[in-house]
This record gives structure tokens, sequence and C-alpha cells, in this order.
């Protein structure tokens, strides 16, 4: 048996969703979140392709998600917030619902936000981001997690991973985006280390009796560690405050009370902010898209890499060539799609 096989974009996507159909969700929620999984796994992301599945298959079988559940736009007029209830579903159906009325309403204010609130959210903040930026936008995104990560100077979880994505259109070439948690690292790559059998590199973790420690299992038991100290702390905070507190959703020491362990997909809100660079830079002189070109052009002079270039890379090979996957992987979503549900323990 060949140790690898090759999929084309449009087949695993094809798979993924029939794997959340079988599992019991609708077309809106299957659809959604199997193409941001896809697009993780054609980009080479390997901690937010189809190792992902598994765990919203597991947050759908604890109830904790609604798998038929129908995202309800909310739309003020005149307003530059336009708010989604994702009804307790996933956040990706709910994100793409409210992109078009995000988009136009940032053309036409110059800056537009949308809220995502009562959503389950387990992805990377990439495809949001870059669905903005193919609308000719700049954009921010965040949201917080489930307390996982200890404040600096701290020995507790409290915080969460806390990802804060952003991007910026660039004509002709990929954007410019980038994408991180606020913790030293995303809590999949922790779990990743664990079950390859790596430890963890120094100053990514603490034991729960606070102490340094490089044991995936030990990380898991104690807390993650924000990246550059206090700065990463802070910035994690500041999630907390505006993708939580501000919008009305919960924060990540409110989220692992709901669910009551970390093994399951985070139930929170999600805001994401949209800018207009014309609208912005309007009555001023030069093109705000050729000044950046001459930023980025002056960086990669100095011998510099632009973030997510191995991601587009990846893309692009993705996208002539398809996705390869180990004979493991494929025998594991064979597995979660005739077991359905009952593949999950």
């Amino acid at each position: 048996m060949s140790e690898t096989t090759t999929l084309t974009i449009t087949a695993l996507q094809e798979r993924v969703e029939a794997i959340f159909r079988k599992a019991g969700l609708n077309a809106v929620q299957a659809g959604a979140v199997a193409r941001v999984i896809v697009a993780g796994e054609r980009d080479a992301c390997k901690s937010h392709g189809i190792y992902r599945i598994e765990g919203a298959l597991r947050t759908v079988k604890a109830g904790k998600v609604k798998p038929d559940a129908v995202p309800e736009l909310l739309l003020t007029e005149g307003s530059a917030i336009v708010k989604v209830n994702a009804q307790g579903g996933f956040a990706n159906p709910a994100f793409e619902l409210g992109v078009p009325a995000l988009a136009e309403r940032a053309r036409k204010l110059g800056i537009a936000a949308l809220v995502i609130n009562d959503c389950t959210h387990f992805s990377a903040l990439w495809p949001e981001v870059e669905a903005l930026t193919e609308q000719g936008l700049a954009g921010i995104v965040m949201c917080p997690s489930y307390a996982t990560v200890a404040p600096t100077g701290g020995n507790k979880p409290l915080l969460g991973t806390n990802p804060f994505a952003f991007g910026w259109p660039r004509k002709g070439t990929s954007p410019y985006v980038f994408d991180f948690a606020t913790s030293v690292a995303a809590r999949g790559e922790i779990e990743l280390h664990r079950r390859a059998g790596k430890k963890l590199p120094e100053g990514w973790a603490i034991d729960a009796d606070g102490n340094p420690t490089t044991d995936p299992e030990a990380a898991l038991a104690g807390a993650m560690l924000p990246f550059g100290g206090h700065k990463g702390s802070a910035i994690g905070t500041m999630v907390e405050l505006l993708a939580g507190i501000m919008i009305g959703d919960l924060t990540s020491p409110e989220v692992l009370d709901y669910l009551g362990t970390t093994t399951l997909s985070p139930f929170h809100g999600e805001l994401i902010i949209a800018f207009s660079p014309k609208a912005f830079a309007a009555g001023r002189p030069g093109d705000p898209f050729a000044r950046a070109e001459a930023l980025f052009e002056a960086i990669v002079g100095q011998g510099a890499r632009l973030p997510s270039q191995r991601r587009f890379a990846a893309r692009a090979s993705s996208q002539a060539d398809g996705v390869v996957l180990t004979a493991a992987e494929i025998e594991h979503l064979d597995r979660l799609l005739a077991l359905g549900l009952d593949s999950i323990a």
C-alpha cells in the first residue's frame, strides 16, 4: 500500500464535509467548517487541518455545539457594527454570513466591525483575515479561548491562547497576513508534540505547580506561557477585553467554567474589524497600496521574509499538485466517515 495519497482540494473538501454531515451537521455548518479545515491542510498548517475534525466531533457529541444551528444576521441601519448570532453553532458559518455586510459597511464608512456571539471556535483566524483582504480591505481578527495560559508572573491558567490576526490586501500577489496565538505556541502544537512523543522547547509552559516544564503532558495539565513575557500577557488581556467583555460574550475563564474541560472546542465570541485603506488615506498624498508595497520591498530587500510566505507556497503546491496525506491520515478520515460520532470515545 502506498505510504501517501494525494487528493485534490475539492476531493478533500467533499470528504471532510461528508464526515460532518454523517455526524449530523446541517449543510450550513458542515460546509463552512469543512472549508476552514481544508484550508489549513491545503496550506500545510497541520495543527489546524484534519487534525481538528475529531475535536469538533467530540464537541458535537458532548452537546456543547448545535450541529443544526442556522446563524442570524443582525443589522442596525447606519451602524458600523454588524452582528451575527451563531445560535450555538460553529463560528465559521456565522462569519461567512456576516462578511458581505461587513465589507459593504467598511467601504461606505471607512471602518466597520463584525461581532459574532454564541459560537464554537476551533480554527485559525487567517481564513477570516484573507476573506477581508480579498475584498480590498485591511482587517484585524481576535477571539478568546479557554483559560490555558498563565499571565506573566502568574502560576495558574487564566488567559486563553487568544489568537490575533492582521491582513493587508496586495494587488496581484498574496496578502500580507500574520496570525498568531498570544501564547508562546498554539495549544494544538503542544498536543501534536504529545502525540509525537517529543519534548517542548524550553519557555513554552509550566506544570501544575508553576514550575517550568518541557513535558507536553505536564504542560497540558499546567499552563502555557505568553509570548514575549509581559507584552504577550498584555495583548492577551486586551483580547479578553475587546473580544470577550466588550462584545458581551464569555472570557477564557468563563469558557473553561462552561465546558469544564479543554478537550472540547471553546464556546465564546469573535471580533472582526475591517478597514478601507482608500477611505482612511483619502485627501492625503500617495496611494496607500503603492506605499505599502514600498515597505514590503524594503523588508524583503534586507533579506527578511514576510509572514505567511511558507503557507502561501504550500497553498500554491496544493492547488497545482493536490494535498498529500499519509496512509494513517486517510485511514483516520475513512474511520470518521464510516462511524460518525460513534468514532469518538
